[in-house]
């Protein structure tokens, strides 16, 4: 939606050439088809080094303190910045659209005001399984589900599964997709897991963990991780974190890679999109995927022809199927608990 001023209030200009920097920002990403998260425009703030200087700080081991030779990448100012985008969204300065949250959403039921919006909705939606005849079988498993918008516009393009794993995947969910992958590989299918995680402790181990519990459950299989690594660290620099030292796994990470972590969330959208295509042609026949390709179209073509003819197939429904439709709507009543309304045809 547009922007829409709730609330007058006087800010700082401070505030203001902060809320100015980020629409900036945000106005960019919108032309590329780019919703950010708070977390992903708070890493723009950093690597741009738009924070003010007088906002510098040091991790004690247990709290943030206010440090002129300390970083600008630290958690006070992830708040301090949430705050000032929440007074410009309430005061009409930012557009409500830019910025979104993906873990939080309303679950409600589609509805529909005629039987054709229903054939008009299968025809936008309608969409073969254009990996069903390649040899291997992509998904998609992200760390947070904050990055779900990034990831979600590339994997719809190239029909490749996403799951959000909210961090280390819960026994439930992995005992699922184990089962979802061995129906590929009694397909004939190679199944492999494309993980995009933080590089810090917990973040690494993760995509370690996501291996040995698919050998737990008897799918021994591939995880690539395809980010965050060293390698993407030292190409694109993005702004390094303490490791958290209460990790469990903080010794042997640091051992490994010092003492600075590093978030996925830092990364360009353009750069993670380009690893999700660059693996997923790696995977890809390309003359099966275009015959797929072609036969969707078709199908497409005539669920649109159904619906922009539809006085003329339900002129022919009402002719010819009537009884049918009369005996399909009673048990349709019956089956939902409906009483039988006295007058119903019992044809």
């Amino acid at each position: 939606m547009p922007k829409v001023r709730y609330k007058t209030m006087k800010l700082k200009e401070g505030t203001l050439r902060t809320i100015a920097q980020a629409i900036k920002i945000l106005e960019a990403y919108d032309a590329k088809g780019y919703k950010l998260t708070l977390r992903q425009l708070y890493y723009q703030f950093v690597g741009h080094d738009l924070f003010p200087d007088d906002r510098r700080w040091r991790w004690t081991g247990s709290r943030w303190v206010k440090d002129p030779d300390g970083t600008k990448n630290a958690d006070p100012n992830y708040k301090w910045l949430g705050t000032a985008i929440d007074s410009g969204r309430l005061c009409g300065l930012i557009d409500w659209s830019y910025i979104e949250d993906r873990t939080r959403n309303l679950e409600a039921r589609t509805h529909f005001e005629q039987p054709d919006e229903v054939i008009e909705a299968a025809f936008h939606s309608y969409r073969i399984d254009r990996w069903a005849r390649q040899d291997v079988r992509p998904e998609v498993w992200i760390e947070k589900e904050a990055l779900s918008g990034i990831f979600e516009r590339v994997c719809r393009k190239w029909d490749v599964p996403l799951f959000a794993c909210r961090g280390y995947t819960s026994q439930s969910e992995m005992w699922s997709a184990s089962q979802r992958l061995h129906l590929y590989r009694n397909k004939g299918q190679q199944p492999i897991i494309l993980h995009f995680g933080d590089h810090d402790p917990s973040g690494i181990d993760m995509t370690r963990d996501i291996q040995d519990r698919m050998g737990v459950f008897k799918l021994p299989m591939e995880v690539q991780r395809l980010a965050l690594n060293m390698d993407q660290i030292e190409q694109y620099r993005p702004p390094p974190n303490p490791a958290k030292s209460t990790d469990a796994r903080f010794r042997s990470y640091r051992a490994a890679f010092g003492n600075e972590s590093w978030e996925l969330d830092a990364l360009e959208p353009e750069v993670m999109v380009a690893l999700v295509e660059k693996a997923i042609s790696e995977f890809r026949d390309d003359d099966i995927w275009h015959e797929d390709v072609d036969r969707e179209i078709e199908e497409r073509a005539l669920l649109d022809t159904t619906h922009r003819h539809w006085d003329d197939v339900s002129y022919y429904l009402e002719q010819h199927l009537q009884n049918f439709t009369k005996r399909y709507q009673r048990e349709l009543r019956e089956s939902r608990g409906y009483k039988h309304e006295v007058g119903d045809d019992d044809a």
